[in-house]
């Protein structure tokens, strides 16, 4: 087996959205395709990987380090022993290769993309689907049957109001969410919590609400928060401030009755470590969203998984933030407790095959080779088209 080139585009995956942070008009996001000298089917057997939204292209540290150490090394520097298959393993040690230690914002997300393309690969050259082929290396062959997935979405949109909020929100548990997560931290604490009660009382029995203010918070106002929403049951209140103000999330933590969310924002398993130790997080109901395709790739995850449970901590805490196909296969390899989704938002890298049922808030998986990119149309006619402008 070959690996005859790797190449890489930047789309846009903008959106008329905004959180308590950012406005999501310009983001942008790497794509990644490793393409080999094997067929199936007549079809060339192609990796394929992406980054999570929140984060821009990552062109740059793609073409300069990351795609450019690769190359130099040569596909033997990265396939199995037998030389019948990538060693993703192999692969991210040879992209870090003269990479100092700490400073993850930007190269992790650059490594997480070719990480995923890279299992995609493997997965695809064993002819599984990915979830499968990490049951077998991890988990004694158990994987799970289907998936919790929950709907994130109420963002703040220009000139939508509460009226608007419901009817989106409405349409999620239409869909068969059970969980559906709005923002907060964008208006007033007065006027989340109208927001925040209007979406409560469309929930039926076994259906719950989280809420998000990705980060917004000082620690007076997180704090202010944490004791207005003890009033309602939430499924969790996710990252009341900084993702690094650990103290902050310790006190806030000492105060909330509802469970506590946070980490799509750190990027290592260093990171995750100081969390977990400083945090003041509670191992009996908060939840842990490190984010494979933005934190260094599922390598990467793998070393976190392994620090978690040393220090008392189940996977089935682990519920990744990201909503698409790559981590909706970790979360059923390896056993963690949930994704994200975002229906409708992102697309097209967001969101899982085309024919996906979501049926009383979880979600089969498909049993396809690799991660499934091909059973999602309008992102395989992406790739596509990277593909034919590099000649392939």
């Amino acid at each position: 087996m070959k690996i005859l080139d790797i190449v890489d585009g930047v789309f846009p995956i903008s959106s008329a959205i905004e959180n308590a942070y950012i406005s999501f008009a310009e983001m942008t996001c790497s794509a990644v395709a490793v393409v080999t000298d094997q067929f199936n089917d007549g079809e060339r057997v192609v990796g394929f990987g992406f980054h999570s939204n929140g984060r821009y292209d990552q062109q740059g540290i793609l073409r300069s380090r990351m795609i450019k150490r690769l190359n130099r090394a040569g596909a033997r520097g990265f396939l199995n022993t037998e030389g019948t298959n990538v060693d993703p393993d192999k692969a991210w040690r040879v992209m870090m290769a003269n990479e100092k230690p700490g400073g993850h914002g930007e190269r992790s997300v650059a490594v997480g993309t070719v990480d995923m393309a890279m299992w995609d690969l493997a997965a695809k050259l064993e002819g599984k689907p990915l979830f499968k082929l990490l049951a077998e290396r991890h988990r004694d062959g158990i994987s799970d049957d289907s998936v919790y997935v929950y709907a994130a979405g109420g963002y703040y949109y220009p000139e939508k109001g509460i009226e608007g909020l419901t009817e989106e929100m409405q349409s999620y548990l239409d869909l068969g969410y059970d969980t559906i997560k709005i923002k907060i931290g964008g208006a007033s604490l007065s006027d989340d919590c109208r927001r925040i009660e209007a979406v409560l009382a469309l929930l039926g029995p076994g259906q719950t609400l989280a809420v998000d203010a990705n980060g917004r918070f000082d620690l007076s106002m997180a704090l202010k928060y944490a004791q207005a929403l003890n009033q309602y049951d939430l499924k969790w209140f996710e990252e009341p401030g900084d993702p690094l103000d650990f103290k902050l999330l310790a006190e806030v933590a000492n105060v909330s009755r509802n469970p506590l969310a946070t980490g799509e924002n750190l990027f290592s398993t260093q990171d995750a470590r100081n969390l977990i130790r400083y945090g003041g997080l509670r191992t009996d109901r908060d939840i842990l969203q490190i984010d494979p395709a933005l934190s260094y790739g599922l390598v990467e995850y793998l070393r976190y998984l392994k620090m978690l449970k040393n220090n008392g901590w189940n996977s089935r805490s682990c519920i990744p933030h990201g909503g698409h196909q790559f981590s909706l296969h970790l979360a059923a390899g390896l056993g963690l407790g949930g994704n994200e989704s975002y229906p409708g938002l992102f697309a097209p890298f967001g969101g899982f095959a085309d024919d996906a049922v979501i049926k009383e808030g979880r979600i089969e998986l498909a049993n396809v080779p690799g991660i499934g990119i091909e059973e999602k149309y309008e992102l395989m006619k992406l790739y596509r088209g990277i593909l034919n402008e590099n000649g392939w």
